[in-house]
């Protein structure tokens, strides 16, 4: 680790030094310090708080001639000060706040656990365990570690039952954590992903519906619907390749779900159940979605006069043009109180067992909302130096733009895969790549480009919280399953590589021809169909048997 983080460190001392020198001849150039900085700080430390701090402090020097004690204190109460002054910024703090507190309550009294036992009832072989452990997983999409710390204990002893290996539990869990929390609408993660998009948008001089331009992106997260249709069909066909295969070879052969040096290290903190029935968990989930709905729609409709907002045209019209903001937090709010309610009269649950369920939750993302924080304050300073046009003014020239969904896509996957920080990724590539893909359009708003790229950088993002070993998903993921963390690493990667080349194709097609995002899906599910079929190999019990009497015989 220390010989890695010298040759990071070196690297990013050289790339320093470059940008300096060439600042002599080109002052434009030293806006690229704050972002250079926070990356490679980033892949240094790892620690993505201090990371964005520091490359905030020195966008705040190069606005105050380099004086560092005046630049300290302006990093402080201007620019982190103002990042929370926003009413936007307020609202996604108190919704993801919120969302992370219901999910607690859920969970306490029992609700997540309750339609996994649902499940588990329809599992009787190989086959159906990890089909069901991938539905579930999808089903607790609203948060990915509530997702990893629920399917994880839950399915584990019947996949042990069933001979299905540690590692391949591990796979299906941390693959449905993030992946489905990515591109569902209505988890911990919307608020940071719309406070992203809102931002990089009115740095542009745009105001967006931040919901209805995720809802367009969600069909270009390439990586993210691959990576789902690949573990349905190594779960349907039975079948797998690379380390993996010799990790469901040896638990269906010999019983052993993990290697014989496997270091195991089972969750203690799955959380505390109550009794549970699944309506625990559908009613505030549905109360969610659906002041959701109607919130949006009423806050569109409202004080407009112009429209009929119970005809199709303005409906749209009224969805189009409400601020989500507010609603989020109704919603939030509203799906908090459902599941207190539930607590207290089912479970018998007092009112400080319910706040202390919902504080514990709420905490958990603290430094999410440190990160957001800085992250707004960067993406101000970044957009005061400049740092987008020089970028713009400097690459629209030598950079096809049909190649800018794809080199986002690769960037993104490096820095999250050295960082293990999706959350920490995507505020950092967000203020340098929007801007880059709106260049090269008369209206960013409606670009496919743009929204490709767009969904580049969280699917790209998303990418590394999957692979990298130091990803607090994959310590977490192998924790939860009894699965040693590096075997778990090592047999994912080829799972999640397989995605992420199909998804690098398709960014390129959409940016070549501009096709509809459905020609893309479709030549992707296909490619990753073969892939599987005449790579992998039948983890089937009988075909192994037979395979291992032929050695013998030979």
């Amino acid at each position: 680790m220390k010989n890695k983080r010298s040759k990071w460190l070196i690297i990013s001392g050289i790339l320093v030094l470059i940008v300096l020198l060439l600042s002599r001849s080109n002052p434009g150039i030293l806006t690229l310090l704050p972002p250079i900085i926070t990356i490679a700080l980033a892949l240094i430390t790892q620690q993505v708080v201090l990371s964005l701090l520091l490359g905030l402090f020195t966008g705040v020097l190069l606005l105050f001639g380099f004086n560092p004690g005046i630049s300290f204190m302006r990093t402080l109460d201007v620019y982190v000060i103002d990042s929370l002054a926003s009413k936007s910024h307020a609202a996604i703090l108190i919704f993801t706040t919120c969302i992370a507190g219901m999910i607690s309550i859920v969970s306490r009294i029992g609700g997540t656990r309750a339609i996994a036992e649902k499940l588990i009832k329809s599992a009787k072989t190989p086959r159906s365990a990890q089909i069901i452990t991938m539905l579930l997983g999808c089903i607790v999409f609203f948060d990915d570690y509530a997702n990893i710390l629920v399917v994880g204990p839950t399915m584990r002893p019947l996949t042990d039952k069933l001979k299905i290996s540690r590692e391949k539990l591990a796979y299906y869990v941390h693959t449905t954590a993030g992946i489905v929390a990515g591109i569902a609408i209505m988890t911990t993660w919307i608020g940071f992903e719309m406070s992203l998009v809102s931002d990089a948008f009115y740095e542009l001089g745009h105001e967006v519906n931040a919901f209805a331009m995720i809802l367009k992106n969600i069909p270009f997260m390439f990586y993210n619907i691959f990576a789902i249709v690949i573990s349905f069909l190594l779960a349907y066909k039975m079948k797998d390749f690379g380390p993996m295969y010799a990790a469901e070879k040896r638990a269906r052969l010999t019983g052993k779900v993990h290697a014989d040096d496997a270091k195991i290290s089972v969750s203690d903190e799955e959380l505390e159940y109550g009794g549970g029935k699944v309506y625990y968990a559908v009613l505030p989930i549905v109360t969610m979605i659906a002041v959701t709905f109607f919130g949006i729609w009423y806050a569109g409709s409202m004080g407009n006069p112009d429209i009929n907002p119970f005809s199709f045209e303005g409906f749209r019209t009224a969805f189009g043009d409400a601020d989500p903001m507010p609603v989020l937090v109704w919603a939030a709010v509203s799906s908090s109180f459902v599941a207190g309610i539930i607590g207290i009269l089912k479970e018998k649950l007092s009112i400080s067992d319910i706040f202390e369920s919902w504080i514990n939750g709420a905490k958990e993302l603290f430094e999410v909302c440190v990160v957001l924080i800085l992250a707004w304050a960067l993406g101000s300073v970044l957009s005061e130096i400049g740092t987008a046009d020089f970028l713009i003014t400097s690459l629209t020239t030598s950079i096809p733009g049909a190649l800018i969904p794809m080199m986002v896509f690769i960037l993104a996957c490096l820095i999250s895969f050295s960082t293990g920080s999706s959350w920490g990724t995507m505020p950092i590539v967000f203020p340098l790549a929007i801007p880059l893909a709106a260049a090269y359009t008369s209206d960013p708003t409606q670009s496919t480009l743009v929204i490709a790229t767009i969904a580049a950088t969280l699917s790209g993002s998303i990418f590394g919280d999957q692979t990298s070993p130091i990803s607090d998903s994959s310590i977490l993921s192998a924790s939860a399953t009894g699965c040693d963390l590096i075997h778990h690493v090592k047999t994912q990667i080829p799972y999640a590589l397989v995605p992420a080349a199909f998804a690098v194709l398709c960014y390129l097609i959409v940016g070549f021809t501009g096709l509809t995002v459905i020609v893309p899906l479709i030549l992707g599910s296909v490619g990753i169909y073969f892939v599987v079929h005449y790579f992998g190999k039948s983890t089937k019990e009988e075909d192994l048997i037979k395979i291992e009497d032929k050695i013998k015989v030979s």
